[in-house]
């Protein structure tokens, strides 16, 4: 396959920022005000694959590669670097990251591959050490609430702290239940539900289930039981007893259960 030509976007997005005769809206943009359409572009990408939609996959992520071009265009105005000092960064950190690939290092197993790529970014972290030692730094604070939550949970196991089967972590969330149940005040409650849902990344994790995942999976199938009740009851359905629809939601689950 030919590589793909990126001037034509750049053009575009240099044409854009242009502070005499560029779209305004473009021009007044920073790297804070469209950091949540990054986000919410990746999420996009991520949707249209949930869905197998090709075309949409297509269209997200042309609007994601967008987004890396208007980053890149603003930090080559304050002359930080450009597009192309992207790509490079990114072309060696591949190559660095897969020796077995690129130079002399066997590894004919995934899991060899897996080893291999945690060293080689220990050895980059360890660059880095000097700005920020801890065991915890590089763990970006966007990322979405439960991600961070395991990431965070990982890079403290790789340093002994952690609970040395799923037993401590289950005990864990049912003392973080409790203590929800106790909580008086509002921010005791904000601060002991944190905690709850911290304890229950720290089961997925040694469970060895992805917690945004999972609860992604649960938000899906939780929206197609309520499309069901919706269904069946039609527009009586608000004005439904409590019994009536619990009644509604037995009927959908095993409506909506995958086939055995």
């Amino acid at each position: 396959m030919d590589s793909a030509d990126l001037s034509p976007l750049v053009e575009i997005m240099n044409r854009l920022r242009d502070p005499e005769s560029g779209c305004p809206w473009d021009v007044e943009q920073s790297f804070a005000t469209i950091a949540p359409y990054t986000i919410e572009e990746a999420y996009e990408v991520s949707d249209a694959i949930e869905r197998n939609d090709m075309d949409a996959l297509c269209d997200e992520l042309g609007d994601l590669l967008l987004q890396v071009i208007f980053h890149s265009r603003m930090a080559s105005e304050l002359g930080a670097f450009d597009i192309a000092a992207v790509i490079q960064g990114i072309c060696d950190k591949m190559i660095r990251r897969h020796p077995h690939i690129f130079s002399d290092v066997e590894a004919t197993q995934a899991q060899t591959v897996l080893v291999n790529w945690e060293t080689i970014k220990a050895n980059e972290r360890a660059a880095q050490f000097e700005k920020d030692p801890s065991a915890l730094s590089g763990v970006a604070k966007a990322l979405p609430a439960l991600m961070r939550a395991e990431k965070l949970q990982k890079r403290a196991a790789r340093t002994g702290f952690d609970w040395p089967d799923v037993s401590g972590a289950i005990d864990k969330l049912q003392e973080e239940i409790l203590e929800v149940q106790e909580a008086q005040s509002e921010a005791e409650r904000h601060d002991e539900i944190g905690d709850l849902l911290f304890a229950a990344v720290n089961v997925a994790r040694h469970k060895r289930v992805d917690p945004e995942q999972a609860l992604r999976d649960a938000s899906a199938k939780f929206e197609r039981r309520f499309r069901a009740m919706e269904a069946a009851a039609g527009q009586e359905f608000p004005d439904l007893s409590l019994i009536e629809k619990e009644q509604l939601w037995l009927d959908a689950k095993l409506s909506t259960a995958p086939a055995q």
